[in-house]
């Protein structure tokens, strides 16, 4: 056995397969030194390989903006359309409320005067011209005295309102002495009577409503006591007197009570007024008198002069009679009963009422109470008879809505509609850091261009103003903001005025109403993102271009395929143009576009001149 198990446990190896194993051995081990030892193709490729990927490549890493110069990534688009100037006949322009149009529409309840846009394919897709001679307004506050005669070539109102002081016409000016109808005397004694039961030197008072303004001297002469008052007046046969406001540099609107509700919200008036408007209080079950209400605060102020106030006095020269005048007023006094407004002053041609604070500290009877769930869902909406209710409160001393600050304090405390919870999405927390936003960027516009912040933009407008920060962030007696909430947007519009501020709903799809060239800064963020796919791109470009001064200044943020789009388009608009980067640098996709628009004045022949 055993000899047997060392037989097959010894056979020897054959020497082929030992020498077989070690050949096999020194391929592999030459293999494997061939591409280091620096005589093999791999070597080079390796070498090549090592010189293309440097580690410290990141240290030369391009981050310029590219988007600055890189052509809109469209194939072969043409270049940017260049768009003619309009007719001399459009220098006066006004979209929705050219005559031609109006006229075809009924004059009941002044719906004629209303707003009536033109459909798509009766737009102008053209530049609207200044006058031939047109000049840069006078600076404020001699702005608010004088007007060059170039820019609004009108005498009607030196003729019509000669007796009442309105404008008188002197050389190359106009002269406003700050009189009207019901206040010859002027507008600073007016105002020194109604302060004597309005607490309007406190800042109790901030935010107004002149409804029928003529050309605005009511405003013009609130501005020095920091009251900001929305002025507005139809575009009628008292040529240019809103156009005239505007030009003077105090805030105004074409518009009128008729139809359809103001474009405000409610609650947004500390005080509002009447001044010989001829509004009809009384007709219509009252109708009018209820929106103003509607949009009159909690504890406001209502005042009316004019007819049918001391109709004893003025019933010959109204040419009305004293029956008829008496039951007029008698009328007013139940609608103001009606409304909870309270009368505290009648003396001469003026008479106060002043708003309950809340349903429960006003004793009236039932009333028709409106319906409708969102009271602030006003464009295009009929007006109804009915009564804007108050916002339920927990006592009879609390004031519906909230309590306001008094201004200054106001333009920054927390607006009560956030602060309760009112405005989806927005907290206490959160308008704070808008706020720090909007200081934050107020001054990287300013580095921007210096001028930003004195009276060289006097009428500003922000086209989507959110929660009012870049008004606030500018506020100053050299200018104002006129704060546009898109009606397409969140409507933050009531904080807007919570906060002391002004401004108005609208669709930028459409003109807006004022005259051409009534504001010297334009400010946008958003807007073209947010109505990019509404309407035309261009349509708004026009509109503002329309509503901008020879050299005044737009500044656009938004993101940068949209800034690319707008600044093709404006490259066709004379205006000067340049695109930058984002405040908090180069790789943030928003983008800042900044224009000026260029000086030019129209001609006969639809030709243009340079010449200042």
């Amino acid at each position: 056995m055993g000899s047997k198990q060392n037989s097959q446990g010894n056979i020897p190896r054959k020497p082929l397969s030992i020498f077989l194993i070690i050949g096999l051995c020194c391929f592999s081990y030459m293999m494997g030194a061939w591409p280091r030892s620096g005589f093999g193709k791999g070597d080079g490729i390796a070498l090549e390989i090592g010189k293309q990927t440097d580690c410290n490549i990141i240290i030369n890493l391009d981050f310029e903006p590219h988007h600055k110069v890189v052509k809109i990534s469209e194939p072969s688009l043409p270049k940017a359309k260049v768009f003619k100037p309009c007719d001399i006949q459009y220098t006066d322009y006004t979209p929705c409320q050219e005559q031609d149009r109006a006229m075809k529409f009924p004059r009941e309840n002044m719906i004629y005067r209303e707003r009536h846009c033109p459909p798509e394919k009766e737009k102008l897709l053209c530049l609207v011209p200044a006058p031939k001679g047109y000049m840069t307004p006078f600076p404020w506050p001699k702005g608010r005295d004088y007007v060059h005669y170039a820019n609004v070539p009108y005498k009607s109102l030196t003729v019509e309102k000669a007796v009442q002081n309105w404008v008188q016409f002197k050389g190359d000016v106009f002269k406003f002495p700050g009189g009207g109808t019901m206040f010859p005397q002027g507008a600073d004694a007016y105002i020194d009577e109604l302060a004597s039961v309005i607490p309007i030197a406190d800042g109790t008072v901030r935010t107004a409503l002149d409804t029928g303004c003529g050309v605005a001297s009511w405003g013009a002469y609130l501005l020095k006591r920091n009251v900001l008052a929305m002025s507005f007046a139809p575009r009628d046969n008292h040529e240019a007197q809103v156009q005239f406001a505007l030009e003077r540099g105090v805030p105004a609107v074409i518009g009128v009570l008729g139809s359809i509700r103001l474009p405000y919200p409610s609650r947004a008036f500390d005080m509002a007024q009447c001044s010989r408007c001829l509004i009809p209080w009384t007709s219509n079950n009252g109708l009018y008198l209820m929106e103003v209400d509607r949009v009159l605060r909690p504890g406001g102020y209502w005042i009316l002069s004019g007819p049918p106030i001391n109709w004893k006095t003025y019933y010959k020269t109204w040419q009305r009679s004293k029956k008829d005048l008496q039951a007029e007023q008698r009328q007013i006094e139940k609608l103001a009963e009606l409304l909870c407004w309270e009368k505290k002053y009648e003396k001469g041609d003026i008479a106060i009422w002043r708003k309950k604070v809340n349903a429960k500290s006003c004793q009236r009877n039932s009333v028709n109470v409106c319906k409708s769930k969102d009271v602030d869902d006003v464009w295009y909406k009929k007006m109804d008879t009915c009564i804007t209710p108050f916002p339920e409160v927990t006592s009879k001393d609390e004031i519906a809505g909230g309590k306001l600050k008094k201004f200054p304090a106001r333009l920054f405390a927390v607006p009560p509609q956030i602060a309760k919870g009112s405005v989806e999405g927005i907290t206490a927390e959160s308008y704070q850091e808008d706020n720090k936003l909007w200081k934050k960027r107020l001054i990287t516009y300013k580095r921007i261009n210096r001028l930003i912040g004195t009276t060289r933009y006097r009428n500003v407008m922000d086209m989507n103003a959110g929660l009012g920060g870049f008004a606030a962030a500018l506020e100053s007696q050299k200018s104002w903001v006129m704060n546009v909430v898109p009606t397409i947007a969140k409507n933050t519009l009531g904080v807007v005025y919570e906060r002391g501020l002004i401004g108005i709903y609208h669709d930028w799809c459409e003109g807006f109403s004022t005259y051409p060239r009534t504001y010297d800064l334009i400010h946008a963020s958003g807007v073209f993102s947010l109505y990019q796919n509404k309407c035309q791109l261009e349509y708004i470009l026009l509109e503002m271009d329309r509503i901008l001064r020879p050299e005044g200044t737009v500044i656009l943020r938004d993101e940068v395929d949209v800034m690319n789009k707008v600044k093709k388009i404006a490259g066709g608009m004379r205006w000067n143009t340049k695109l930058m980067d984002h405040e908090d640098g180069p790789l943030v996709p928003e983008k800042i576009l900044v224009a000026v628009k260029q000086y030019w004045v129209g001609s006969s022949g639809n030709s243009t001149s340079t010449d200042e």
